[in-house]
């Protein structure tokens, strides 16, 4: 809750921050795209990540996978650092100090305003250690080769790196639904690296993820 005081005293109040109005900021003339702090941004076409995927399976194979996590994991720690920046300085007060629903809702319209989708928490399952995410609209899902499996391993990393350094734990990400096979969203289960590693395996089964969550939590 607001206190009057604060009212009186602060010359404005905090909206929110990542609205893409304000947020992102471009001059077509030098072909720029920056944030509100005049950090650049880089735009990649969907043609670009196509390349991306073609180009590792070619050189790799099922290694592909790999990279991508790692890559992804190395972006993740990037950007949990670039957010903490923006938003501690924005409000006014370091990320352990803000409510939950407010932290929420600055990463889901951080994410979406970055062009990576729709996010959404599901905490249904957090006594028993797990966090669901779905993610709608990917673009690295749309642009992914159609295939047997998940396939958003770039997001997958920088979950698994973002939350990591977010709880100081070793936490991994796993995606049990995709886009690209057909599904509605990209589902991932977020959990201690000990406790979801030996679900991959059921991934590669085809089992549900309703029936992965209910033997990762029986």
């Amino acid at each position: 809750m607001i206190a009057i005081a604060d009212l009186l005293e602060s010359k404005r109040l905090p909206g929110n921050y990542f609205a893409p109005a304000t947020y992102i900021r471009g001059d077509l003339e030098l072909g720029l795209l920056e944030n509100r702090r005049g950090d650049r941004f880089l735009a990649l076409p969907d043609t670009l990540i196509k390349a991306i995927y073609q180009g590792l399976d070619q050189e790799t194979g099922q290694a592909a996978r790999l990279v991508l996590f790692n890559c992804g994991r190395w972006w993740g720690k990037n950007f949990y650092v670039r957010f903490c920046e923006e938003v501690s300085e924005y409000y006014g007060k370091p990320l352990a100090e803000m409510e939950m629903v407010e932290f929420l809702q600055c990463f889901q319209q951080c994410w979406k305003t970055l062009g990576w989708g729709t996010f959404e928490f599901d905490q249904t399952y957090y006594q028993q250690g797990f966090l669901e995410v779905r993610i709608s609209n990917s673009p690295f899902a749309e642009s992914a080769p159609k295939t047997n499996r998940p396939v958003c391993f770039l997001e997958a990393g920088i979950l698994s790196a973002f939350f990591s350094q977010l709880t100081g734990r070793d936490i991994y990400s796993l995606q049990t639904t995709c886009e690209s096979m057909g599904a509605e969203t990209n589902q991932f289960i977020i959990g201690l690296t000990e406790r979801l590693k030996p679900a991959e395996s059921w991934v590669a089964e085809g089992q549900s993820h309703e029936k992965i969550l209910a033997i990762l939590c029986d």
